[in-house]
């Protein structure tokens, strides 16, 4: 092998590497979005990107002139631009939940022999946007656009157990909830342990409560600011000895899909990482 093609090979080899400045900008960007408050100045950017200051004053400026960060001009805080709207819009008109779950619904079919679906969250309800039946001859009759109130069984417990203390308050304090089946049955001291549990596992179940003879897992699935939108569950006749089995598979598919939708992992579980 001659000089020049090795020179060609190494050139081609740094083109799969990240690029620093590229990485770096990213960061920046995502610092500002998962930061509590809606500015941040240019020290607290740096550091928690791990750039020199020199550095960052040149990236932020570089961001500014594509309006994907914009500074205030008195405080010299910087915040999100709004050139990242149109970016925005172009992925939501692009984005296809049923397409993007089907390989996770399909895998979770394949693995647990029950039938899996996906529920987006709206409002006070969740809407079945996506299903996978299984091939035994168990028919489920939830079917897609089906809707029901988000503290439902299995997936409101997966749901309200990862929200922060002071949204699950709120949501306690209704009289109207699900969790148990009928509101007439909710048994509160139950629900903060299997809360608890829930976090821990990262799945919550509901084992013939809601639908007689029916067991559910559901594992709660995140957008990219962190934020619970839906959960991922089964719904199947396993026995109950598959539970711990089948939710742990149903925990790493509401992961996987969690990354997929650009979520921080860490910062949306409450639990040890896994495989995803």
């Amino acid at each position: 092998m001659n000089d020049s093609e090795k020179k060609g090979q190494d050139k081609k080899a740094n083109y799969m590497n990240s690029v620093p400045a590229v990485d770096e900008a990213a960061k920046i960007l995502l610092c500002l979005a998962k930061s509590p408050a809606l500015k941040m100045n240019l020290t607290d950017i740096c550091e928690i990107v791990g750039i020199y200051k020199s550095k960052g004053y040149s990236l932020l400026n570089t961001l500014q002139k594509y309006g994907f960060v914009q500074k205030d001009a008195v405080g010299k805080m910087y915040y999100l631009g709004l050139g990242l709207i149109p970016l925005s819009r172009r992925v939501l008109d692009n984005l296809n939940y049923n397409e993007l779950v089907d390989p996770f619904l399909s895998a979770l079919t394949r693995e647990t022999h029950s039938t899996a679906l996906f529920g987006l969250i709206n409002g006070k309800d969740t809407f079945i946007v996506a299903k996978r039946e299984t091939d035994a001859n168990i028919g489920i009759t939830t079917r897609v656009g089906h809707r029901f109130n988000f503290t439902n069984g299995a997936h409101g417990k997966a749901i309200v157990a990862f929200m922060d203390k002071e949204e699950r308050k709120k949501i306690l304090k209704s009289k109207d909830l699900f969790f148990h089946g009928l509101p007439s049955k909710l048994d509160r001291k139950r629900l903060e342990v299997e809360f608890e549990q829930c976090r821990k596992q990262g799945f919550g179940s509901d084992l013939g409560e809601s639908i007689p003879g029916m067991n559910i897992l559901a594992a709660p699935v995140f957008d990219s600011g962190s934020t619970p939108i839906g959960s991922i569950f089964i719904m199947g006749t396993f026995p109950e000895s598959k539970v711990q089995d089948y939710g742990i598979v149903v925990a790493r598919c509401a992961r996987q899909l969690s990354a997929r939708l650009g979520a921080n992992l860490e910062q949306a579980y409450m639990i040890p990482e896994m495989d995803i």
